[in-house]
């Protein structure tokens, strides 16, 4: 029987207890996997602290970046077998039956009435299924988000792409990053904030494997010499630059990703180093909420600001490829599971370089 390591009370959030649980029904499009790896997120630690609101289920086994073997398929399963290596992201299903689902969108499922975007925890399947993420010994999910792992890439690097990673490639990959486009990466230091949501060094590692000029936006001077060891060309200190906004607007972005958990970002500045029509993409989910913007600070370069969700599934595919062809390995921090209490509390005190990967050591 599968069995994960789960939290109960958001109060209580690293006191995790081992807990048996039920896999959803086996459909013909499941596939079944026995999990030897899973990052943690930021976002586990927002779930199971009470960060997001109060728990959907009456426990949570978190975790969404996950690897493993296959071990059951149904008869509808097409590209992978018994044995194959795979992953599972933030999602495990949709409602396949939408606009968005039918145009390589299902990460923006807009439901059908009956289902749709389902995470891999915290939520319930339309049978009422509890879904259980990563932290765990098995996983079952629809065939659309599980994904074939290359081999060049090893199970412990691929771990934390499936939701860090593809968080960052997917608005890097949709609004052009590529060479001759300067494209701004924010949240390296954590801007005045001690979790970072998204690991911002896939946001560095990609754009410059893309062949884009990335600049590393921080406000801690702390992380200069790891943003130019991962690929960036130019490291900006909001904290020892007064005028870094007038100073990056004379050779403006074209692109900017944050990947900064807080608000306290000064929008108005960073939307001001923008080219004309670029855009800021947050992919960083504060828990507190903007204060303060007005339109004006968009006129002035035409600028967008926007969010982005995970991936699709042909993203997701095209990452992973550029990963294994650019040989990206990612700087991480392999713990056994069990101590996945110790990881999710370093993650909340930015204590890490710069993603905890689980291996599995449950029994």
């Amino acid at each position: 029987m599968p069995k994960g390591y789960a939290i109960h009370d958001t109060k209580d959030w690293t006191n995790f207890k081992v807990e048996d649980f039920d896999l959803k029904p086996a459909e013909d499009d499941d596939i079944t996997l026995s999990i030897t790896h899973c990052g943690v997120c930021g976002s586990d630690v927002h779930t199971i602290s009470g960060g997001w609101g109060k728990l959907a289920v009456p426990y949570v086994i978190p975790g969404h970046e996950i690897i493993g073997t296959v071990t059951e398929v149904g008869k509808n399963v097409k590209d992978v077998k018994v044995g194959d290596r795979v992953g599972v992201g933030a999602q495990v299903s949709s409602c396949m039956n939408c606009v968005p689902c039918w145009n390589d969108n299902e990460n923006y499922c807009r439901g059908d009435g009956k289902k749709g975007v389902l995470d891999t925890y915290n939520s319930k399947y339309a049978d009422g299924s509890i879904a259980q993420g990563g932290y765990s010994t098995q996983i079952r999910a629809h065939q659309q988000f599980v994904f074939p792992i290359p081999d060049a890439i090893s199970s412990e690097n691929a771990a934390s792409m499936l939701c860090a990673g593809i968080t960052s490639y997917s608005p890097l990959l949709r609004n052009g990053c590529g060479p001759g486009k300067r494209v701004g990466i924010v949240g390296i230091g954590g801007l005045g904030h001690k979790l970072r949501f998204h690991s911002p060094q896939y946001g560095v590692l990609f754009a410059a494997a893309m062949g884009a000029e990335v600049i590393a936006i921080s406000h801690s001077p702390s992380k200069r010499e790891d943003a130019l060891k991962m690929g960036a060309k130019e490291f900006i200190s909001t904290k020892e630059t007064p005028n870094w906004a007038k100073k990056l607007a004379q050779n403006p972005l074209d692109l900017i990703v944050s990947t900064a958990s807080s608000s306290a970002v000064d929008l108005p500045a960073m939307l001001s180093t923008l080219n004309v029509h670029g855009k800021l993409v947050f992919v960083g989910m504060p828990e507190d909420s903007f204060k303060d913007m007005r339109v004006q600070a968009f006129a002035g370069n035409g600028c967008f600001f926007g969010s982005s969700h995970i991936g699709s599934r042909k993203e997701v595919l095209s990452m992973l490829k550029l990963a294994a062809d650019k040989e990206i390995k990612p700087w991480i921090e392999v713990l056994p599971m069990s101590r996945c209490s110790e990881a999710v509390k370093r993650v909340s005190d930015n204590d890490v370089k710069y993603r905890f990967v689980l291996k599995q050591d449950l029994e």
